[in-house]
């Protein structure tokens, strides 16, 4: 089993779900084949939080109700630099290889299927991808959960290998005008 890094009080945040895919599974019994359903689910705020589930049940609205049940219980909070990520990273999950790299604003979300679900859901705006190997649905959408889990903010790791202590800007905004500052 795998172990959560934090959790996320998903409660707190405004979830978008969105289904990846359907999958209809045949086991053959004695009397038959017995048919069964297994969904595959995204979750996310758009701004950095994201998380997949999987659901398997009998019948397909069961297993999409379990599948974004799983998906609200696994997010993680992800880096992002603006509307893309910091770095290039290439991951391999499985049989499923996920290449990310950052681009420049305006190029929009270069990827298809199961990474162009997850990266919309976690609200990456800009980036470039590529998916090698495998084309196993979740499998390239857990390649690329764990890539984006892999990412970190290069000046906060920098500061923690220094052993400097990292502080975050703080964005102030500007103070409001009073009210008698109208012209």
């Amino acid at each position: 089993m795998q172990k959560r890094l934090s959790t996320i009080d998903a409660t707190e945040l405004a979830l978008n779900d969105k289904l990846i895919n359907i999958n209809r599974v045949a086991k053959v019994m004695m009397g038959g084949k017995r048919l069964s359903f297994s969904a595959l689910a995204v979750t996310g705020d758009g701004n950095g939080h994201v998380g997949i589930g999987l659901g398997k049940a009998n019948e397909v609205p069961q297993a999409i109700n379990k599948a974004n049940a799983n998906a609200r219980r696994n997010l993680i909070k992800v880096t992002l630099a603006g509307t893309t990520i910091p770095y290039k990273t290439t991951v391999k999950f499985g049989a499923a290889k996920v290449m990310l790299k950052p681009a420049s604003p305006g190029t929009g979300i270069i990827a298809g299927g199961s990474i162009r679900a997850v990266l919309e859901a976690v609200g990456v705006k800009d980036i470039l991808t590529k998916s090698l190997g495998s084309t196993n649905h979740i499998n390239v959408a857990k390649a690329t959960i764990l890539a984006l889990s892999r990412l970190r903010d290069p000046k906060e790791e920098v500061a923690r290998r220094k052993g400097i202590p990292f502080k975050k800007p703080v964005e102030e905004e500007p103070p409001a005008p009073e009210a008698g500052d109208e012209e």
